[in-house]
């Protein structure tokens, strides 16, 4: 929640200069105090649904410990689900319509499980597109999760997404490259993000389509950035999401396809997030599967419990940080009529009043 000036005090001009968000008397007696409502696309397939809205919840939950939040998850009608996904969805989300009917404060689109390399041809594309159009125009701000920011960035600014030459599966330092704008300015200069995957954006193609870019990684990749008026679209390429154990499921995801023959190499370890004790432990648990595999003798059991207490987990702090920011200036902006993205008096192409 921002500090309200409610005297000349020069402390507060000087905050204002390092890019607190720091609200005159005006300005906070206008805003209404409330809850907000948070929508969640859940395009993640079956067996990753719970999980996702796990890990968007809690990040949500504890970016705040004032406001309260009331989260709505929905999907998309065209993504196939079995019975069991149905029955939830059925049972516990709310469809597209009913979202447009209520209106939302702020909207998050997850990742999805792509099949092809062109994103135009997967059954979520025009409902995505729908989805996010709507948002723009009626949602005060809408966060995109990794595969939800390269299809907004192609169809909205015509950047198409780069296969890469090999997999960016692991923890990654990042650094804030834009300290003065307000989602970034209270956090960390230099954090760890978890990222998994094959294609990106690169940089000169966010620069391109005008976009603001907040963060990029050691290796110049852009993990957050921002539509061109700075807040009305926030699009991350990592997983600020993933809770301490993601990455390990996903390593063990590929282990299994490995020993089921799905595919030809045993996968890599995910960069910078074993110890040095977990590395030797899970190098000794490959060499017993290929020489299980090899002879037909029977696998090893994956050695999840040896390796599930020295999981450290680095950037959890700084995700809440930046969510925290986020919802923090939602609230500062948005109408109490929630099927109406700006308070009165709000310019929608420089909701913040940067520059």
């Amino acid at each position: 929640m921002p500090l309200v000036a409610h005297n000349d005090l020069p402390t507060f001009a000087r905050l204002r200069e390092a890019g607190l968000r720091v609200l005159a008397p005006g300005q906070a007696y206008e805003q209404d105090i409330r809850e907000l409502h948070i929508g969640l696309l859940n395009m993640m397939p079956d067996a990753a649904l719970g999980a996702t809205e796990r890990q968007f919840f809690s990040l949500i939950g504890e970016s705040n410990p004032i406001a309260q939040f009331y989260v709505h998850p929905f999907t998309l009608d065209t993504l196939p689900r079995d019975a069991s996904a149905r029955e939830h969805v059925e049972r516990y989300y709310d469809s597209f319509e009913q979202i447009k009917q209520q209106g939302l404060d702020a909207l998050i689109i997850t990742g999805a499980n792509v099949i092809g390399a062109d994103l135009t041809e997967e059954l979520f594309w025009q409902p995505l597109i729908e989805v996010a159009d709507w948002a723009f125009e009626n949602v005060t701000s809408t966060l995109c999760s990794c595969l939800a920011t390269h299809a907004v960035l192609e169809f909205r600014y015509g950047q198409k997404r780069e296969k890469q030459r090999s997999k960016k599966w692991g923890v990654f330092r990042h650094d804030v490259i834009d300290p003065t704008h307000p989602l970034v300015a209270d956090i960390n200069s230099e954090f760890d993000v978890p990222h998994s995957r094959w294609n990106s954006v690169y940089p000169e193609q966010f620069r391109e389509a005008g976009l603001r870019i907040l963060v990029t990684g050691d290796d110049g990749c852009v993990h957050l950035a921002t539509s061109a008026d700075g807040f009305r679209s926030v699009f991350f390429q990592g997983h600020p999401e993933y809770d301490t154990i993601s990455l390990l499921k996903e390593y063990k995801r590929d282990v299994n396809l490995y020993i089921d023959g799905e595919i030809e190499e045993y996968p890599p370890m995910p960069e910078h997030y074993f110890s040095d004790f977990n590395a030797a432990v899970l190098r000794e648990y490959r060499m017993r599967v290929e020489q299980a595999l090899a002879g037909g003798g029977e696998l090893p059991e994956f050695p999840e419990k040896l390796v599930l207490p020295r999981l450290k987990n680095t950037w959890q702090d700084t995700a809440n940080a930046v969510i925290g920011c986020w919802i923090g200036l939602i609230y500062q902006l948005t109408h109490v009529d929630r099927r109406k993205a700006f308070m009165d008096g709000v310019d929608p192409e420089n909701p913040l009043g940067l520059d």
